[in-house]
């Protein structure tokens, strides 16, 4: 399973599982602090370009991705910006927030799926078995993200980390 990953969408929810070859605390920090996630974030040719994390209940994380590869063509030089609100922290074993499309100011688009994210982090085999757990307002909103490419860009951010999480080990 290792730099294979699972994705599996069934009604409402989507649920994505890989293994890292990598410490669970390791892989835990690199979801919960803003000089790892500026670090391996988004999909390949994608910066972090703003990264403010408040790693709390209650707290939010609030950045932009900027395409800086001008071989994605219109892409290039567009910014997506996102928003997450924290719901519970398990140190080092779970983290449940709500995903929003927003902009700059940190505002919610309105129209946009806003799915309740549960990120569980397990022993497994000395490595790190990560679960996303991704519960949509509907399928149709489900189906609205996966239109949008967010396969290949989630594809592309966990090969990230996973290159990330071993140049750091």
């Amino acid at each position: 399973m290792l730099r294979q990953m699972t994705f599996q969408a069934e009604g409402n929810v989507l649920t994505v599982e890989r293994v890292f070859d990598a410490p669970r605390e390791l892989v835990f920090k690199a979801f919960s602090q803003a000089e790892h996630l500026k670090a391996w974030w988004g999909p390949r040719g994608w910066d972090v370009t703003v990264c403010n994390v408040d790693f709390r209940e209650g707290g939010r994380w609030h950045y932009c991705m900027k395409c800086v590869d001008k071989n994605q063509g219109d892409f290039y030089g567009f910014e997506s910006w996102g928003k997450a609100v924290y719901q519970e922290i398990v140190d080092g074993e779970k983290i449940v927030y709500i995903d929003y499309f927003s902009d700059a100011e940190g505002n919610e688009a309105e129209g946009m799926p806003a799915p309740v994210i549960t990120l569980t982090f397990e022993e497994f085999e000395g490595k790190t078995k990560f679960v996303n757990r991704a519960v949509y307002e509907s399928a149709e909103a489900l189906r609205k993200v996966i239109e949008m490419g967010m396969e290949q860009g989630f594809t592309e951010t966990m090969d990230r980390l996973d290159e990330y999480l071993q140049a750091n080990r």
